[in-house]
């Protein structure tokens, strides 16, 4: 579970960084509706890090509070995948 958690976690800090580098190599693109639109992008880039920050330390800290929680959790969902993948 804990692997699985920080996989997640550095696949959307590497697309929130990807996401900036493109941001950076279109700033020389004119016109005031790309610069508007590059300020939202670059206004929820700022935001969905600060909030994927805060999910993880949430997370990390409720894993800790409650392990046997979380891996029943954990148990509960790959018993859902296991029943939705033998179906097939």
């Amino acid at each position: 579970m804990e692997r699985t958690k920080s996989s997640m976690i550095d696949d959307l800090r590497a697309l929130i960084t990807d996401a900036e580098e493109l941001l950076r190599a279109t700033a020389e693109q004119a016109g005031p509706r790309a610069q508007e639109a590059r300020a939202r992008a670059e206004e929820s880039l700022r935001s969905a890090r600060e909030r994927l920050e805060g999910a993880g330390r949430e997370l990390d800290a409720q894993v800790r509070e409650h392990p046997w929680a979380a891996v029943g959790v954990a148990a509960g969902i790959g018993l859902v995948i296991g029943i939705l993948l033998g179906r097939k």
